[in-house]
């Protein structure tokens, strides 16, 4: 066999065996690949559920109306999403899932390697905070804003490492409750954010929100668990007010006088889980 013969042969080869992966996922129902998401979903404490869900050309589904949520209720919301096989990868014997999807007018992107060391990306873009339902389900807090992020991770769940950087263009927080306790609404002229991922845990190197007339820094670490929802919380929220600010909401600041360390300083202790946090 000729050198030529061989590349011809082994090309016909791949393509054949690409072609059979094809025809086979595309004879598998779209609604058991679903009840598989949701099955995976399920193992890891969501529920999930699609107002359309299909399957697309060449390996790849597609949904909108995505809801992911926990028995308190959904904490996100997409109005589409589609997540495929990237092609070349995978003619080399490597499997990496390329997906997207959209919040509103914000958009995600992002790609995962699940052999390996699991290596994931994630941008966020232009995402509004007013809807992604999270705060809501979680803080009965109504936020407005628009989010941009980015990702970098290794590994999935409390194994993973990584980096997690943040920014809130045109925040406004009001509402916010964390065990009954109320919280400041506030407006925020600059929100950023880097937290960092190892040794099954999460730790906040630094989360600033800076307004007007009031300034709050949130430090700590959440030990990473599976569910995410379940991960403890060891946190710090720190609130310097200026007096017109505090003189505004006396009676919140009141209900917060046992976290005075010194004038206009508030440190509060936040506990409790990711999906139920507490003030001590």
């Amino acid at each position: 066999m000729t050198g030529r013969q061989f590349l011809v042969r082994g090309g016909a080869v791949v393509a054949a065996l690409f072609l059979t992966v094809i025809f086979t996922v595309f004879l598998i129902p779209a609604r058991q690949i679903e009840g598989i998401v949701a099955q995976l979903c399920q193992r890891n404490g969501y529920t999930f559920s699609a107002t359309r869900f299909g399957k697309t050309l060449p390996l790849g589904i597609a949904a909108r109306g995505v809801t992911i949520g926990t028995e308190q209720g959904p904490v996100v919301h997409l109005d589409r999403a589609a997540a495929r096989l990237a092609l070349l990868p995978l003619l080399a014997g490597k499997v990496k899932i390329v997906f997207d999807g959209n919040i509103g007018a914000g958009r995600i992107d992002g790609e995962l390697s699940p052999r390996g060391n699991g290596a994931a990306s994630l941008t966020l873009t232009g995402i509004p905070l007013a809807d992604v339902p999270f705060f809501k389900t979680v803080a009965d807090a109504d936020l407005k804003g628009e989010l941009r992020a980015d990702a970098e991770l290794k590994g999935l769940g409390p194994r993973a490492t990584g980096r997690l950087r943040l920014e809130v263009r045109g925040a406004e927080i009001r509402g916010v409750k964390i065990s009954g306790m109320p919280l400041p609404d506030a407006s925020y002229d600059t929100v950023r954010g880097m937290i960092r991922f190892g040794s099954g845990r999460a730790t906040i190197d630094s989360f600033t929100l800076q307004g007007a007339d009031v300034y709050l820094r949130l430090k700590g670490e959440v030990m990473l668990a599976s569910p995410p929802g379940n991960s403890p919380l060891n946190l710090s929220l720190e609130l310097m007010p200026q007096p017109a600010f505090l003189d505004r909401q006396k009676l919140i600041f009141l209900l917060m006088a046992k976290y005075l360390v010194t004038p206009g300083d508030y440190r509060i202790p936040v506990r409790g889980t990711l999906g139920k946090p507490l003030l001590l």
